[in-house]
């Protein structure tokens, strides 16, 4: 009787990506910048081929797969739930990454490109009309999916902006959970993407100051001047602790994305400020991304790794699906 121990080699560690969302969302945008970062990618995957795909990869000895999965298979996306749900019990390392954008700027992609939606009634009289119902639709079908993935609006993101987002948030190192902070203007709408959002137009505004109007909360001036008001202080601390007392839980809860939003009026000075304490407050603890939308600004990742649980961390045009263009 042959004794000798089993030396097969365990199965390769896959990292598996679904992007999904909203026609006309960037998500061809998101494929690509996958793709050049070393994901093997598909589009239009049916969600019937999905499990033996990744077995397929897995045997390829794969380590990073994207897939693309939207309303183009509309009839199999009510069962895509309990299929993602299944590989993740086989322990399969799944994102979803799930792209959006407000129906206005959705329809003006289209009405640029002059491309039909999915879902559109191609002989109706008000093709207006047909499309706002398919994005009704669309939105219908895809609830499920948004829930629980990563969102990331890309109303106001340019192609190569998509594509930063994208690696920064998908190449990511071992932590339990990432934090993003954005900046904002309420005079632009708020996040789509936003977990959770701060409001900062009753604080002091340096817009009024004359020094310190062209100037960002980037700038020290606005820094020292916002530092020096109790006002502020008192918000920032207000938010770090709510912070600090539910992130814990939603690492519990098998959160692996949290989108913290901080507006003002112009999304310049106040907003800026916070974003910037807050993520050098959280950076020591969890990875940490910062945005600033109004001042067309991805600043680099802040990732600080605690030795303990991994040693080491490791760090223009339109977003458009297709064709489709953005602002």
């Amino acid at each position: 009787m042959n004794t000798a121990p089993d030396t097969a080699s365990p199965p390769p560690s896959l990292q598996v990506v679904l992007i999904t969302g909203m026609s006309g969302s960037g998500k061809s945008v998101a494929l690509h910048a996958l793709e050049d970062s070393g994901f093997y990618c598909v589009d239009n995957l049916p969600p019937e081929l999905l499990e033996a795909f990744i077995e397929v990869e897995r045997r390829h000895q794969a380590d990073r797969v994207a897939v693309a999965i939207d309303v183009r298979s509309a009839a199999s996306l009510p069962g895509l739930p309990q299929r993602l749900s299944a590989l993740r019990n086989q322990g399969v390392d799944l994102t979803v990454l799930f792209l959006d954008a407000t129906d206005a700027v959705l329809v003006r992609r289209y009405s640029e490109t002059r491309r039909m939606h999915p879902l559109s009634v191609r002989h109706s009289a008000d093709q207006h009309r047909a499309l706002l119902d398919a994005l009704v639709l669309e939105r219908e079908l895809l609830a499920t999916l948004r829930d629980g993935a990563l969102v990331i609006d890309t109303s106001q993101l340019k192609a190569a902006q998509l594509r930063t987002e994208v690696k920064s948030l998908l190449l990511r190192g071992p932590a339990p959970l990432s934090l993003v902070f954005e900046s904002f203007a309420f005079k632009r709408g708020i996040p789509m993407d936003a977990d959770f959002v701060f409001d900062a137009r009753m604080l002091p505004n340096p817009h009024y100051e004359p020094e310190l109007r062209p100037l960002t909360g980037l700038d020290a001036p606005v820094a020292a001047y916002l530092a020096a008001e109790p006002e502020v202080a008192a918000l920032l601390a207000q938010i770090t602790a709510f912070l600090e007392r539910w992130l814990p839980a939603m690492v519990r809860d098998h959160r692996s994305y949290v989108t913290v939003a901080v507006g003002c009026t112009g999304g310049q000075h106040r907003s800026v400020y916070l974003v910037e304490r807050l993520a050098a407050h959280f950076a020591p603890q969890w990875s940490v991304q910062r945005r600033h939308r109004e001042l067309d600004v991805r600043l680099p990742d802040t990732r600080v790794w605690s030795q303990a649980r991994t040693g080491a961390g490791s760090p223009s045009d339109s977003a458009a699906d297709g064709d489709h263009q953005a602002p």
